[in-house]
């Protein structure tokens, strides 16, 4: 793993390995020139999208999985291939699918940030005409079936949340690494409210010392370098600041004034936790559960046990709560 942190090369050729002759030179032609300096091509790549990949780790008869599903993307030095057609420079996105397997074969895979880094770094150093290297991996959440004890290679899909991240780098930069976490759904059913916001001739909605709260949250991190984080430790401790931001103590629960307080509690518990993480964002959308006006309806018809509460879902419209939560830079004075 460690070659993933090598300087990428500005030669061709294989890892370790003398570049090869090059062809003779040609003028890759831009769409700046080819339109006379009217137009220009700000932005271009391509790549392979949703590669499937499963990895099992036979260790004996203990055995571990990780599934992927793993997008790439190439950005050329040249605009060749876009202004006039020609392929000289492509590597075909079958290719990097290819890539892809044959790396997992090759290294292994053991977190979707290393791998992807593993990935960036190969296409970088193979051709010489890559200018921008990125790969988005998703993991799919496999966890190991309980069977009285963990079971040696049965494994459940329990999608609580799932993982993704982002790795991408620029020839001769560093590696830029984007974590995130995304679909998880929590809900209590008491300790929120929503009060003393602005009262206006536009409102219409009341004070809610007690109400539902229930978000589907997404979230998103970068960190300062590849080297010293725990890629799994840091994920599965911003879902445990979410959940306990949330949540709360078990017996007791844990009261939000607010969506955002919520937000900001977890984003800076998470801070706190993982010093290599450079800033967090995160979205919470208000999932909306909504009293049932009962007092239209005939006390005959409505009188029951006190303890059945009733709510009507409304997903739309919804509210949307996000925020950002960065390091501020070091002084130096």
């Amino acid at each position: 793993m460690n070659r993933i942190y090598a300087k990428p090369s500005n030669t061709s050729g294989g890892e370790g390995v003398a570049s090869a002759p090059t062809s003779n030179a040609r003028i890759a032609l831009t769409a700046a020139a080819d339109t006379g300096g009217r137009f220009e091509l700000s932005d271009h790549g391509y790549g392979k999208s949703c590669v499937k990949l499963l990895h099992v780790y036979r260790d004996g008869e203990h055995h571990a999985i990780r599934e992927y599903e793993v997008s790439t993307e190439l950005k050329l030095t040249s605009e060749s291939p876009y202004v006039i057609g020609d392929n000289k420079d492509v590597v075909a996105t079958d290719s990097q699918k290819n890539t892809v397997y044959l790396l997992a074969k090759k290294h292994g895979v053991k977190t979707p940030e290393e791998f992807g880094a593993v990935v960036v770094n190969h296409f970088l150093y193979m051709y010489k005409q890559v200018g921008e290297a990125k790969c988005r991996v998703v993991e799919y959440p496999w966890e190991r079936l309980q069977a009285g004890a963990p079971h040696n290679h049965a494994f459940i899909f329990s999608p609580t949340a799932t993982r993704w991240c982002e790795v991408s780098q620029v020839r001769h930069d560093a590696v830029v690494v984007k974590s995130g976490l995304s679909g998880l759904r929590v809900l209590k059913t008491t300790q929120s409210a929503f009060v003393d916001f602005v009262q206006d001739e536009y409102t219409t909605l009341a004070d809610a010392a007690e109400r539902i709260f229930s978000t589907v949250v997404e979230a998103e991190w970068t960190y300062d370098n590849m080297r010293t984080p725990d890629f799994d430790n840091a994920w599965l401790t911003v879902k445990d600041a979410i959940l306990d931001k949330f949540a709360g103590p078990p017996d007791t629960g844990v009261y939000s004034p607010s969506v955002q307080h919520t937000l900001y509690q977890a984003e800076k518990t998470v801070l706190e936790k993982v010093s290599e993480i450079t800033w967090i964002k995160m979205t919470m959308p208000n999932k909306h559960y909504l009293n049932i006006d009962m007092s239209k309806f005939p006390t005959n018809v409505t009188k029951g046990d006190p303890r059945h509460h009733i709510y009507q879902p409304v997903d739309k419209p919804a509210g949307l709560i996000y925020a950002q939560l960065r390091r501020r830079p070091k002084s130096h004075l």
